[in-house]
């Protein structure tokens, strides 16, 4: 058994759980998100605790109870909170604007860039070089800010590209000129 499903997970106020026939459902304050579960995992709600468990006659692997505690702790904080990643564009001339439901980026190539902003994902571009990407699900948050990172990542020579606000990009040292 995972030592995380020796543990309840803490239904926050405001937010209700359901779940039924392999279907856990959560709602709350930003929203609601559901998610499909293999047959043998069960789910038990005791007031404002969660339990994720196995079920002893169908036989399955134990990583998946870790699988599913991490799934299911994810969508409650999801709808309580909200999930957020915070990219920054390094480079002259780089820049970021919203249009309608695309994000448009200028990182140096001759040809448009042009990303469709997911259902269900915000984007916000301050001062044309931060992007904030927030939302409920926590993969579609993190896809996203991996997709935008993916267009031009951080070069290690002089660092410019698209980052993390906390990544740390190690720096190389560029061609040392020949002493005659």
């Amino acid at each position: 058994m995972s030592r995380l499903a020796k543990k309840p997970l803490e239904l926050p106020q405001g937010t209700e759980l359901n779940f039924s026939n392999g279907l856990v459902t959560v709602k709350g304050a930003k929203g609601q998100l559901k998610q499909d579960t293999m047959p043998g995992i069960v789910v038990k709600q005791e007031e404002k605790n969660i339990w994720v468990s196995l079920d002893e006659k169908i036989h399955i692997k134990k990583p998946f109870l870790g699988l599913y505690l991490s799934l299911i702790k994810n969508m409650i904080e999801g709808v309580s909170k909200g999930f957020e990643k915070k990219l920054q564009l390094i480079g002259v001339g780089y820049r970021a604007a919203v249009s309608g439901n695309s994000l448009d980026l200028k990182v140096g190539y001759s040809h448009p860039t042009l990303l469709t902003i997911p259902e269900g994902i915000e984007v916000k571009v301050e001062k044309s070089v931060a992007i904030s990407v927030t939302g409920i699900d926590k993969r579609a948050v993190g896809q996203f800010a991996a997709d935008i990172r993916a267009v031009r990542p951080p070069e290690p020579y002089k660092g410019k590209g698209i980052r993390y606000i906390d990544e740390f990009v190690r720096k190389k040292a560029g061609k040392a000129a020949k002493g005659a």
